[in-house]
């Protein structure tokens, strides 16, 4: 008989131990899941240019990249 009911309790350990891992898994996956959506950032301009001021010829010189002329058309 006492061995039985040693059996059953470890039994019934081994189950609680298996929802303990569940919980541990739900609880990481859950974890990671935010840590993947704070550490996306939005595309932004502010810092691209060194020196932090923009003269006309770096405004002229994007400009030409950004409207080429299209001699082919």
């Amino acid at each position: 008989m006492a061995n039985r009911l040693n059996s059953s309790e470890v039994l019934r350990q081994i189950d609680n131990l298996t929802l303990d891992l569940i919980k541990l898994k739900k609880n990481v996956l859950r974890n990671l899941k935010a840590e993947a959506k704070t550490k996306k950032s939005k595309p932004s301009l502010f810092g691209s240019v060194s020196g932090n001021d923009i003269s006309e010829e770096i405004i002229e010189e994007s400009k030409k990249n950004l409207f080429r002329e299209l001699k082919d058309m």
